[in-house]
């Protein structure tokens, strides 16, 4: 564990494993983390801060005030749902849920931000306001569009929001970031060929080969990044399911068939491109099989970009805690995704990655937030509050 870590919060430590192992046997999807944000409401109250509660849904905010005068704000986000995945890590405090899990760190994500809110309420020595969002359904249930749409920095005004989440497979108390385009705006896509079908065996000739069409555009899917998008951009499509016909019956062609995937992009133009030519492509070739193709694309979020002056303050909160040594500022994008972004296009601020250790990979059966990084995400929450709201700033 890194040395900077506040007397306080190791001693907090076993509580906040509690809090986490807790979270973590009750998780709840996207919008309807009503136990969670009860808890997380109840705890903030507890410590002596302003707390409202149903911002977007089932969002909560809890607001501190430093002892000493300020006029800057900050908020500090963490999210709350759950995914919809069986676990399998056979622990003591696994899902009591069938079919829901903390597969991703949102249990940890919570909880290092509970503590650095137990932890500046004991001690508010800083100058201005903290507003820590509690933010419910990241998992593409658009929670953070819920919460600006509830009006979050209208009613918590904040000159500046961070964000953070835990790195899987990461060297544990590792930190990274980078200022610009950091993650990739995320999107599903849908395409849905129609024709009249037929007999695959004495009439094929007198049916829509749908099979002809959805081969060829799936095929072709592979030269829109290589074709459209530029050599020095990154962007990627995926096909993750095709559907057709009837197993039991291979003899009869069918009058539908569906395939579906992922779209990652960096820049909004990007997304223009690879959106077009996904209708183009499959258009084109349900036309030359004489059927019809249906596209729907659904981005889920934006490119998450961090600012630059911000990025600085979070590089420098991160190094504090955990020497520079263990923060990498120039860190690789990733092509994920993460809502977060939508706060970032209403207010200047930066996201950061902090190493989970050697666990599974999130959104899998096995895996499990590590505890030990309770404290570390915690203290470097801390921190750059201390840091970007100092007295006399």
């Amino acid at each position: 564990m890194p040395p900077n870590i506040p007397l306080r919060l190791r001693e907090l430590h076993p509580e906040l494993t509690a809090i986490r192992r807790d979270i973590h046997a009750h998780p709840e999807m996207g919008l309807e983390e009503k136990r969670t944000a009860a808890l997380v409401a109840a705890c903030l109250r507890d410590w002596g801060l302003d707390v409202a509660e149903g911002v977007g849904h089932t969002g909560v905010v809890g607001t501190l005030r430093g002892r000493r005068p300020g006029q800057g704000a900050i908020g500090l986000r963490a999210d709350m749902d759950a995914l919809a995945i069986q676990e399998a890590t056979g622990l003591p405090y696994a899902s009591t849920r069938p079919g829901v899990m903390h597969a991703c760190g949102h249990d940890g994500h919570t909880t290092m931000l509970l503590g650095a809110a137990r932890f500046l309420a004991e001690a508010p020595d800083f100058a201005g306001t903290v507003h820590f969002i509690f933010q419910p359904a990241e998992e593409g249930r658009g929670g953070a569009d819920a919460m600006l749409a509830d009006g979050l920095f209208d009613r918590f005004p904040c000159d500046a929001v961070y964000g953070m989440h835990t790195g899987a497979g990461r060297p544990l108390g590792l930190f990274e970031l980078r200022k610009g385009p950091f993650m990739a705006s995320a999107g599903m896509w849908k395409v849905v060929f129609t024709g009249n079908g037929g007999h695959g065996g004495s009439k094929p000739h007198l049916a829509s080969d749908l099979s002809i069409a959805l081969a060829h555009f799936v095929l072709g899917l592979q030269t829109i990044v290589g074709r459209n998008v530029p050599p020095g951009e990154t962007a990627v499509l995926c096909v993750g399911h095709i559907a057709g016909g009837a197993a039991d019956s291979p003899n009869v062609m069918p009058a539908e068939m569906v395939v579906a995937g992922t779209v990652r992009a960096f820049t909004r133009p990007t997304r223009e491109v690879l959106e077009r030519r996904l209708h183009e492509l499959a258009q084109g070739f349900a036309a030359l099989q004489g059927c019809a193709a249906t596209v729907e694309v659904r981005w889920i979020t934006a490119p998450l970009v961090n600012h630059p002056e911000q990025t600085d303050a979070a590089t420098s909160a991160a190094r504090a805690v955990a020497g520079a040594a263990a923060v990498d500022a120039d860190a690789e994008p990733t092509t994920g995704g993460e809502d977060f972004a939508a706060m970032l296009e209403a207010r200047p601020g930066a996201f950061l990655f902090v190493g989970n250790g050697t666990s599974p990979g999130v959104h899998t059966p096995m895996f499990d937030f590590n505890d030990e990084l309770l404290p570390i995400g915690a203290a470097y929450w801390v921190r750059l509050v201390q840091q970007e709201l100092a007295i006399g700033s």
